[in-house]
């Protein structure tokens, strides 16, 4: 269950078995990034990759399955989304922090998502805490945290 106060949200999960370096590599590379990012029904290709504080991750999200498509239509956005994110502080195999630009909601004014991503080694694996800011209303932060939640479980399937 997701930890949530009124301006951000704190998901972590538990990955037996992998290595730091492995989530690290899943988290920072072209090939690693499009091998889980996106929630169910959905499939990212990255356009860049910077990493580096300032530098910026490009990317598409394509909805690839029928009941993604339809929510996309029905809300009034495109099955294709130009993402981007600009990295602020980087400590390799532990900290990852970015922003986010929420630039794709109709009638809403697009905005930064602060997120960032902590790794810590396990007796087991490696434990991943995940905090970002609230979207601009419940609803949407619901969909958020829906859309993480899947792609966390995406990346255990990368993982394993």
């Amino acid at each position: 269950m997701p930890k949530q106060n009124a301006k951000r949200v704190t998901l972590e999960r538990s990955y037996d078995g992998a290595s730091i370096e492995d989530v690290w590599e899943l988290w920072t590379t072209k090939d690693g990034i499009e091998s889980w990012w996106g929630p169910e029904g959905f499939r990212v290709e990255v356009r860049k990759l910077d990493l580096r504080p300032g530098g910026e991750l490009h990317y598409a999200m394509i909805a690839t399955e029928p009941a993604q498509i339809a929510f996309m239509e029905q809300a009034g956005m495109p099955c294709v989304v130009e993402s981007r994110i600009t990295y602020r502080e980087i400590r390799p195999r532990h900290h990852l922090s970015y922003l986010h630009l929420a630039d794709f909601m109709p009638g809403v004014e697009p905005y930064d998502v602060e997120t960032s991503v902590d790794l810590h080694i396990t007796a087991t694996g490696v434990r991943l805490v995940l905090c970002f800011d609230a979207m601009h209303d419940e609803i949407w932060t619901q969909r958020a945290v829906a859309g993480w939640e899947s792609e966390l479980g995406k990346l255990a399937k990368a993982l394993a």
